[in-house]
């Protein structure tokens, strides 16, 4: 997109959405809209990670709790997203032909992707090895053992704005993309967060061929021998193989139905 094509787009939308307004809300939504379509797959016997009656038996808090959680996060989310485009006024990088506009977003998206994962690896990793923070804040997120889509941002608020609401923040400013390229990371990133926390191994799901990290691989983390590895998150593994903290998985058939993810090896610490 060149900047005579940006600002005509900027004209079009002036009596409209702000990107700004856009960049704060529409990743909520695409949030509810993706979980929900998991939800009604949840249904799917043969592709679940863990059988629906460990999902009713084993987590320790109940859906609707979980709701009421996740609202709660993404109403912080959404007023330090309208502070921080208020306070930067950021009108992002722009490139003077299409072919450097992607080159542009491309850089964007790796930089963004980076802090995002350098943040969450060392602040998560912090949680679990420090007791305090774990016992009163982390350990709401794992009163969910066996995860499902719309409980992937169930956290303690005080973690959601750490991890999540601050470490976006820091990957939009370092990253320097406008508030219309950030609309399509964060909203990138909800997908993925999601994703990691379906439940579900479906044929043919992208994430799960590209990804490392992926729902097998934060299942693990959610389990209580893996809970000391498998730290990164929302994109790769990068961190958590540099410090000796990756636990190999391997996805097999249960006997009953659906999938397993298992570890690929023994894990003495437990």
């Amino acid at each position: 997109m060149n900047c005579s094509v940006e600002m005509e787009m900027r004209e079009m939308k002036g009596g409209f959405v702000s990107d700004e307004l856009l960049g704060t809300f529409v990743p909520i939504a695409v949030y509810w809209l993706y979980s929900g379509l998991y939800s009604m797959l949840g249904g799917l016997e043969n592709y679940r990670l863990h059988c629906k009656k460990d999902e009713d038996e084993k987590n320790l808090v109940s859906k609707s709790d979980v709701v009421k959680g996740v609202v709660l996060q993404q109403a912080v989310q959404a007023v330090v997203a309208t502070i921080l485009f208020a306070v930067t006024g950021n009108d992002g990088v722009v490139a003077e032909d299409g072919q450097g506009s992607l080159l542009v977003l491309a850089q964007q998206f790796a930089i963004a992707m980076a802090v995002l994962d350098t943040w969450q690896y060392f602040m998560h990793r912090y949680m679990h090895q420090n007791k305090f923070l774990y016992k009163h804040i982390h350990s709401q997120h794992h009163r969910l053992v066996v995860p499902y889509a719309f409980g992937a941002l169930y956290n303690h608020p005080l973690e959601g704005l750490i991890l999540d609401t601050v470490g976006g923040a820091m990957a939009f400013l370092a990253s320097g993309m406008s508030p219309q390229t950030s609309i399509f990371f964060f909203s990138f990133a909800t997908i993925k967060t999601v994703d990691d926390h379906c439940g579900l191994w479906l044929p043919g799901n992208l994430f799960h061929i590209l990804f490392k990290n992926n729902s097998a691989y934060h299942d693990i983390h959610h389990q209580l021998y893996g809970t000391k590895y498998n730290f990164s998150q929302p994109f790769f593994v990068t961190w958590d193989k540099i410090l000796g903290t990756y636990m190999p998985y391997k996805v097999e058939p249960r006997a009953d139905g659906g999938f397993e993810a298992k570890p690929d090896k023994e894990c003495k610490d437990n």
